[in-house]
C-alpha cells in the first residue's frame, strides 16, 4: 500500500482492549465489516447476537435498548426516531386492511391524526372511546378490533384512567371471542418511574424518549417495549422493513440523560405539585388538572396505581376571561416559554382549544393552558405566574 489514501482507509492499527468509562462508547455505522463470508452468512441481527448493518443496531443502540427495557420493566425494546414513530410502528406492525383500532378520546393528538389519515388510507378503521368509562370501551370492541390504545394520563387534560379495568375489558372480550387484541400504552408520562405498565396489564409500552429519558430538549427518539417475544418480533421485523433507525449521537444523548432521570422526575414532580396547589387558590383559575391533586379526574386511581407524577399540569381559567386574556397571560410569562413538548430543563406553556380536539363533552367553558414545569427555582416560577395572572382582564 504505497498510496496514502489507501493506507489511511486500511490502516492496521487497532487500539488496545479494556477501555472503560462512565458513559458507553458511541458507535456510528451504516456498513458493518465481516471477517469472512461465513460470518456474513451466519450472523443473526434478529436476536441481537451480532451486527449486520447500522440500521439493525450497533453496540450503542443495543445498550440503550437494554436500559430502556429495564426502565420499563420489559424484556425487549426497539428504538425509533421519535415518539410518534413509535406510535406509527405499533399501528403498522399489528394492523392490516379490515382491522379496527380503538383510541382514547383524550389521546396524544398525532396518534389520532395518524389513524384519521394514514390508517384509514390503508383500510384500517378507528373509533374513539371514553377512557374514564370502561363500559364505553366494552361497547365499542368488535370482531374487527385488533389494537386498543391506552394513555395514562390523557394528553393535555390529564385524566387518569383505570388501566387494569380497561385491560380487563379487552381480556374478557378476547376470552369470549377468541380474538387477538393487543393493548398498547403510551407511557411517556409515567416513563417507567410513576408506575409499571406491564404490572397494570399492558402488552406494549411506548415512550417518547424525547421527554424524560433525554431530559435536554435536544433529541428526538422513541421506544417500543414488551415482555412478549412474539409481539417483539412483530414490532422488530416491521421496524426493519420500514427502515427506522436512530443515530449513534442521539442514542448517546439519551444514554447520558438516563443517569439523572429519576432525580429529574422527582424534582419536577415536587415543583409541579407545589405550583398546582398554589394555582388552585388563584381567583382567575377555575380548575387545575393534575392527577396527584384531589378532585382531578382519576385522582383515586392515580393514588392506587402510581408512586409519582410527571411535570405536567393544565389550568382552566374562569369563563369570564376571554381567550384574548388567556393569550395575554401566556405572552406575559417571562420564565415559562411558549413551546410544545415537555420534561426538559426549561418550563413551557401552550394554550389549547379542547372542544376542537375531543368528541366527548368537555365540562369547562374557560380557556386552558398546559404547563410543563422545568428545573428552575419554584419561587421564581411562582412569581412569574403571579405577575402574568395580574395582567389578565375579566370581561
Amino acid at each position: 500500500m504505497s498510496d496514502i489514501s489507501t493506507q489511511l482507509i486500511h490502516h492496521t492499527y487497532q487500539p488496545p482492549a479494556g477501555f472503560e468509562a462512565v458513559n458507553p462508547a458511541v458507535h456510528k455505522a451504516s456498513t458493518v465489516i465481516f471477517p469472512n463470508v461465513a460470518a456474513l452468512r451466519q450472523r443473526d441481527w434478529k436476536h441481537k447476537t451480532g451486527y449486520t448493518y447500522g440500521l439493525h443496531g450497533t453496540p450503542t443502540t443495543f445498550t440503550l435498548e437494554e436500559r430502556i427495557a429495564t426502565l420499563e420493566g420489559g424484556t425487549y425494546c426497539t428504538l425509533v426516531p421519535s415518539g410518534l414513530a413509535a406510535v406509527a410502528l405499533v399501528g403498522m406492525a399489528f394492523l392490516k386492511a379490515g382491522d379496527e383500532v380503538l383510541i382514547p378520546d383524550n389521546a396524544y393528538g398525532p396518534n389520532k391524526t395518524f389513524a384519521q389519515h394514514e390508517l384509514t388510507g390503508w383500510g384500517v378503521s378507528f373509533r374513539y372511546y371514553d377512557p374514564m368509562q370502561p363500559v364505553d370501551l366494552a361497547a365499542k370492541l368488535s370482531g374487527k378490533t385488533r389494537l386498543v390504545w391506552l394513555e395514562a394520563p390523557g394528553s393535555i387534560t390529564l385524566e387518569f384512567p383505570d388501566l387494569p379495568a380497561l385491560v380487563a375489558v379487552v381480556k374478557a372480550h378476547t376470552d369470549v371471542h377468541a380474538e387477538c387484541i393487543v393493548t398498547a400504552l403510551d407511557n411517556t408520562w409515567g416513563a417507567g418511574i410513576a408506575f409499571d405498565a406491564f404490572a397494570l396489564g399492558a402488552d406494549i409500552s411506548v415512550q417518547a424518549l424525547t421527554k424524560y429519558p433525554s431530559g435536554g430538549a435536544d433529541v428526538l427518539m422513541g421506544s417500543v417495549v414488551t415482555r412478549d417475544e412474539a409481539l417483539h418480533h412483530r414490532v422488530h421485523f416491521c421496524h426493519m422493513r420500514v427502515g427506522y433507525g436512530v443515530a449513534g449521537n442521539d442514542a448517546e444523548l439519551v444514554l447520558r440523560g438516563l443517569g439523572s432521570m429519576a432525580l429529574r422526575y422527582a424534582a419536577q414532580d415536587g415543583a409541579t405539585r407545589t405550583l398546582a396547589a398554589w394555582l388552585q387558590q388563584q381567583p382567575q383559575v377555575e380548575a387545575v388538572l393534575h392527577p396527584a391533586l384531589p378532585g382531578s379526574p382519576g385522582h383515586a386511581v392515580w393514588q392506587r396505581d402510581c408512586s409519582a407524577a410527571a411535570c405536567l399540569m393544565s389550568v382552566v381559567f374562569r369563563p369570564g376571561y376571554a381567550q384574548a386574556a388567556v393569550d395575554l397571560f401566556c405572552d406575559s410569562l417571562r420564565l415559562f416559554r411558549l413551546g410544545y413538548s415537555w420534561a426538559g430543563p426549561m418550563s413551557l406553556c401552550a394554550p389549547y382549544d379542547i372542544p376542537a380536539i375531543r368528541t366527548t363533552a368537555w365540562p369547562y367553558k374557560g380557556g386552558l393552558v398546559r404547563f410543563s414545569i422545568g428545573l428552575e427555582a419554584v419561587a421564581d416560577l411562582q412569581a412569574d405566574l403571579a405577575q402574568a395572572l395580574a395582567s389578565m382582564q375579566y370581561s
